[in-house]
This record gives C-alpha cells, sequence and structure tokens, in this order.
C-alpha cells in the first residue's frame, strides 16, 4: 500500500507526463497543421498550453488544493516555473557554455533538479495544505 505522499508523487509523474506529452502535440500541431513557420514561437505557444495543463493538473489531481484561490496559486505558480526555467538556462549556460562539457548531460542535471524545485515549490509555496499554511 502507497503512503499519501507516494500517491501524491505518482500523480505529479502522470501529471506530469501528460503535460510533456500535451506540450509534444501542441508543438506538432502548431508546426504541421498551423504551418508557424518559427519553431521557436510553435514552442512557446505549445510550452504556454503546456504550463496551463499542468497548473490545473496540479491543482486539482496531484495536490488537490482547490480549496484555495486560484488566482494567488496560478501566480505563485508562474513565479515558480519562471525561476525554474531560468535556473534550468544558468545551469546550461555553466555547463555547456562555460565548462565546455556535453550538453546532454547539463541538460538532464537541469531537468533532475527543475523537476525536484517543481514538486517541492508546488507542494509547499503553490498548493500547500490549509494545514501547513
Amino acid at each position: 500500500m502507497l503512503s499519501a505522499d507516494q500517491r501524491e508523487l505518482r500523480r505529479y509523474v502522470i501529471n506530469g507526463l501528460a503535460a510533456t506529452a500535451l506540450h509534444y502535440g501542441v508543438l506538432l500541431f502548431n508546426l504541421n497543421v498551423l504551418l508557424i513557420p518559427s519553431a521557436a514561437i510553435a514552442n512557446f505557444l505549445a510550452a504556454t498550453v503546456a504550463i496551463a495543463a499542468s497548473f490545473f493538473g496540479s491543482r486539482y489531481f496531484v495536490f488537490r488544493a482547490s480549496q484555495r484561490p486560484a488566482h494567488a496559486q496560478a501566480v505563485r505558480f508562474i513565479l515558480l516555473y519562471g525561476a525554474a526555467a531560468i535556473l534550468h538556462g544558468l545551469i546550461l549556460l555553466v555547463w555547456t557554455d562555460w565548462l565546455k562539457l556535453d550538453f546532454r548531460i547539463g541538460f538532464l542535471l537541469a531537468t533532475c533538479l527543475q523537476v525536484l524545485l517543481s514538486y517541492f515549490g508546488n507542494k509547499y509555496l503553490v498548493f500547500k495544505s490549509a494545514d501547513t499554511l
């Protein structure tokens, strides 16, 4: 039998995989159906959709924190993901550009750190339960 934290972590992984699949699917749609000529713009739009889906998945499925005001959660969520994206980019800057190490390993390390940051940030800052306030 899984503990409540283990079930929450499993839901977090499921939500993350679903958001990633949605991100990729919308990216393909933008490039192949809408024929957006810029992969960067197509990806930005796809990421926006995926981040919104991740927010709602986290709010209603992962952390089940719909009793708190959504607007306040959304602001904290955006700030957390913005900080995580900046950290991800800084890690790649140092790892790949400055240290001249393999970008794939740097990407993996940055992504692992980003996943940890987003899980604990969401759990304790964005979607904290009423009993932890």
